[in-house]
Formats: structure tokens, sequence, C-alpha cells
């Protein structure tokens, strides 16, 4: 397939797909793709982040490694999406990672991982309490350690076949949904200089196999979503990059000079401007603040990160038009393991909302 031809068949799957909402089991309907987005992003797996151990390999001291074993407490998740359903959001974008038994690949599962049925059912409440459930699988080579051995064997017809297999399978299971997030973030080596394992595509290998995953997710009748940081770094991603796919672009004030381009450090100034240069060639968007602090920002002096909401909101209703702007996601970055992280998930979610509909009194 050409290009052109990859594009051409990508834009009729979205055009077939922008109609209002569908019918689902159970009577439950899904948030007609006019609506915007108030969606929060929640982990489920967390094997997307940490060296990835192969049988015999040895550990070393102070290294990060994968679990064999879910990081997640149901109750904290309960607890978590009702929060969001109570600030009025519409969505939960679920990092699934090794969370769930793919019934292709059950050696990708940990001990704890979700059956199909488990998760399926999971899916359906979420439904019926009015929150779209989205799937989120990474397909970074910096973040998909959760695929376990094929991690290390990335661009192989092995690996394409799992992943493609994988992602199947989470069609499957989530009936068909909306939208499918599949990452792609930070696969450059600064973000993996400390890595013992360093998997890094480029070039025209990077673009085959992001055109390979969209092909692939619209061939179920899925739109397929993407993080927009390869775009920070290399201008020709909004020319290449199909219109199809949904964007979802960051900018956190790593260099604390806020949300204006001009006031900028050069190297940040492509983070924000890029909401503006997708937007002008036709993308459509979704924003992603957040409450996270980096290490960078903490080494700075700052505790928390309680403005991204409120600015990101402010700069995107100034910059982004409304026929492209799809919503907003909150992206806290936090696992649902304890009380620590649902309170941080929960603020998160309070900022954003916050922000969209001003302050509660």
């Amino acid at each position: 397939m050409t290009r052109r031809e990859f594009i051409g068949s990508a834009a009729a799957v979205a055009a077939g797909g922008a109609s209002g909402g569908r019918a689902l089991p159970g009577g439950a309907q899904l948030v007609a793709p006019a609506n915007q987005i108030r969606g929060v992003l929640l982990h489920m797996g967390m094997n997307m982040w940490g060296e990835w151990l192969a049988p015999g390999e040895p550990k070393v001291k102070g290294r990060r490694y994968t679990r064999d074993e879910i990081y997640f407490s149901e109750d904290i998740w309960n607890r978590t999406v009702d929060h969001a359903k109570k600030r009025a959001f519409n969505m939960v974008v679920m990092d699934l990672g090794e969370f769930v038994e793919y019934p292709s690949h059950p050696e990708l599962a940990v001990k704890g991982s979700w059956s199909p049925d488990r998760m399926r059912a999971e899916v359906r409440r979420l439904r019926n309490m009015g929150l779209e459930p989205i799937p989120k699988l990474n397909f970074s080579a910096t973040h998909d350690q959760w695929l376990k051995q094929y991690h290390r064997m990335v661009s192989t017809d092995l690996y394409y076949r799992v992943c493609f297999d994988v992602i199947k399978d989470v069609c499957e299971i989530f009936e068909t949904p909306r939208l499918m997030h599949i990452g792609f973030d930070e696969e450059q080596l600064e973000y993996q200089w400390e890595s013992v394992h360093v998997n890094c595509r480029q070039h025209e290998l990077w673009w085959h196999a992001l055109y390979q995953f969209v092909d692939v997710v619209e061939r179920q009748g899925v739109r397929p979503w993407m993080f927009s940081g390869y775009g920070w770094k290399h201008p020709d991603f909004v020319a290449k990059c199909p219109k199809s796919v949904l964007q979802c672009t960051s900018y956190y004030n790593e260099d604390a000079q806020g949300y204006v381009i001009e006031r900028m450090k050069p190297n940040y100034r492509p983070r924000l401007r890029l909401f503006i240069d997708l937007d002008k060639a036709g993308f459509d968007i979704v924003a992603l603040p957040t409450n996270w602090v980096s290490k960078k920002l903490r080494a700075s002096g700052r505790t928390e990160n309680s403005d991204n909401s409120r600015e990101i909101v402010k700069f995107c209703r100034a910059n982004v038009s409304p026929e492209h702007l799809k919503g907003y996601v909150m992206a806290s970055w936090m696992d649902c393991r304890n009380e620590g992280t649902f309170r941080l998930n929960c603020a998160g979610i309070d900022q954003l909302a916050d922000a969209l509909d001003g302050p509660r009194p």
C-alpha cells in the first residue's frame, strides 16, 4: 500500500465513524463524537516504565524493573472513576499493559491479570455509568516492557504479529471502542540513556511502524489516538502523520516561563507551537494537562503542578479552533494502588474540572 492509498483508506474509516453515538450491549450509549472529551488517563498496568528482565538475567541494585504481578487496588480504581463521574467527566482512558490476559498471547499476563470476561464486564460497567472506556496500549519502544520478551524484538515479524494480535484482542474485549490510544511517545535515546537495553526506531523505520499500527487499528473499525511528542523535534511530523489519527498534545511548563511561546526557551517552544501547527494542518486534538511534578520541577523548588490545567485550557481556547479541539484528558501519571495516588489522581481530576467549569464555590 502506498502512503497515498494508506491515508485515503484511513480518511474513509474516520469519516465513517463521525456520526453520533451508537447503541451498546445493555442499552448504554457512547458519548457522541461531537461532544467534548472530559477524560482521565488511569493506569491499570504499570510495566511501561522500568527494565524488562530476561530469565536468568541478574538484577542490578537501584535499577527499576517491571513487576511480575499487577500493582493495582480495585477499591482505589472504583473510587477514582466515581470521582471522575462526580466531576462530570465522560471518558476513562485505561492504560492496560500487562493488566489483561490477552487470549492470543497469554504469556504476557502476570499474577493477578484480569481475564477478558472480567475486563469486558468492567468496560460495560463504565459505559453504564456514562463513562466511555478507551483502551490504551503503548507501543513506543521506550514504554513497551509490558510486551516482555517481545520488547527486545522490535521491528521483527514476530513482534508485529504479537502486537497486532493484542490490538485485535483489545478491540474485541472493548466491543469495538470508538478510539484506541497507541502511545508512541518518548522513543528517543534521551529517554533511555540509563536503560540496559536501548530500543529506538528512527527515520523511515519509525514511520513504517506508525503506519502499520495505525492501519491495523483502523482495520478493526477503531480510530487510532497517539501522543504527538515526536513532532517536538521532527518538523516533518505534521506533514507525514495521517490526518485520521487523533493527536494527544501536552506542555507541562518545564521551563517555568508560562504559556507564551515568545517568552519560552527556544528548546521548549515547539511543544506549545505544535498545538497550533496541528490545528492549522487539520488534525483533531485532545490536550493532555497534568498535575504531575517532574524531578526537574522539584529540584527548582516546585512541590506541585497545580496551574497546568488552567493554563492549558486557556491556551487551547485562545489558539486551537473549536472544530479541532476535541477535549482534554487529565494525566496525573499515577497508579491506582493506594490512598496517596488516589488523592493525586483526584486532585488532577478536580483541577481539570475547575479549569473547564470554574472553581466550585
